[in-house]
């Protein structure tokens, strides 16, 4: 600072005024023109971690999840914070505890200590969860979860209007009978139970129910086997709502092997616009996760001193593609 001092003429003092971007001291534009040209000739880089112990504020943001950093499925997450921060000028570290508790325990120890300016706590697969106790009295987002409590805000994806999305959708290419969904639907899993809620609201609100659902893991063989299984039983739907792309990836084999052709003899919709949708044949019409957005309100909220604890629900777009048609004439 000394340097920047000598050669653009100023007092350090003035130099530290100008480059801590105070506006209310009598500092004239020719003069603060000189500061920032002498700082950048001589690559002038400010001591973050002195300013930090003077301001309390280090504008970094830690991101603690469980798997979201190694899994590439939920790779947006992270990249919509990370995009976010840095047009805030802030840093985010991201930190993961593949669900060890210990180490998340150390995790937050060492954040703590390098004075982070908040946290978002993000999950993999959409949840409840409890805060842990080191956490108390930060300012804290949940990203992809949610606290029994409610007292901390949250940003979720809004899996129940997708179930209705999925529901109005194949209502919309005329579709009222032969409707199964695909996939279980364990009261426990967030996805499953919202999902499936929104899509009997949908069909209840046009009259019209499910021929019945086809129990199986979220993935393509459980999936290929479950409706072979339905196949075979003498069961011909006419649409299909699988509960991931991994499991309309199952469904589409098999009613290849039966010799039923989408869209023109059985209509599929699904959910989580994954790679997986655009490389099947048809390509699959899905309804994506919002993980790029929840990114950024995540950080957005985290900033806002002024948010109220509350559970932000992030729509889920529709992707329409091929795998949709007016349901059979004998139907």
């Amino acid at each position: 600072m000394r340097d920047v001092a000598e050669q653009a003429a100023v007092s350090p003092t003035t130099v530290s005024f100008v480059l801590a971007g105070r506006e209310d001291m009598r500092i004239s534009e020719d003069t603060r023109h000189r500061v920032l040209r002498a700082a950048r000739e001589l690559g002038y880089r400010p001591n973050l971690m002195a300013r930090s112990l003077r301001t309390k504020v280090t504008r970094t943001i830690a991101l603690i999840s469980d798997t979201i950093v190694t899994d590439h499925y939920a790779g947006d997450l992270v990249h919509g914070s990370l995009t976010t921060a840095v047009e805030h000028d802030h840093l985010l570290v991201v930190s993961e505890t593949e669900g060890d508790s210990a180490v998340e325990a150390q995790l937050i120890e060492h954040l703590l200590g390098r004075q982070v300016d908040g946290f978002l706590y993000a999950t993999l697969s959409t949840s409840h969860v409890r805060i842990p106790r080191a956490l108390a009295g930060q300012r804290v987002v949940l990203l992809n979860c949610v606290a029994p409590s409610r007292r901390i805000p949250a940003i979720l994806p809004d899996e129940l209007e997708a179930g209705r999305c999925a529901a109005g959708t194949l209502l919309a290419a005329g579709h009222r009978r032969g409707i199964y969904v695909v996939g279980e639907q364990p009261q426990d899993v967030f996805a499953a139970r919202e999902r499936m809620a929104g899509i009997l609201a949908g069909l209840d609100a046009a009259g019209a129910r499910l021929a019945g659902t086809v129990d199986c893991l979220w993935w393509p063989e459980p999936a290929h086997d479950a409706v072979t299984l339905m196949l075979r039983s003498g069961d011909r739907p006419a649409a299909l709502i699988c509960m991931n792309d991994r499991v309309a990836f199952g469904a589409y084999q098999a009613l290849a092997e039966a010799g039923i052709a989408v869209p023109d003899q059985v209509s599929v919709i699904s959910f989580d616009d994954s790679a997986l949708a655009a490389w099947l044949r048809p390509q699959l019409c899905s309804i994506a996760l919002p993980y790029l957005e929840m990114g950024r309100r995540a950080v957005e909220t985290l900033l806002d001193p002024a948010a109220a604890p509350v559970v932000q629900r992030v729509p889920m777009p529709l992707r329409e593609r091929a795998s949709i048609a007016p349901p059979p004439a004998s139907l």
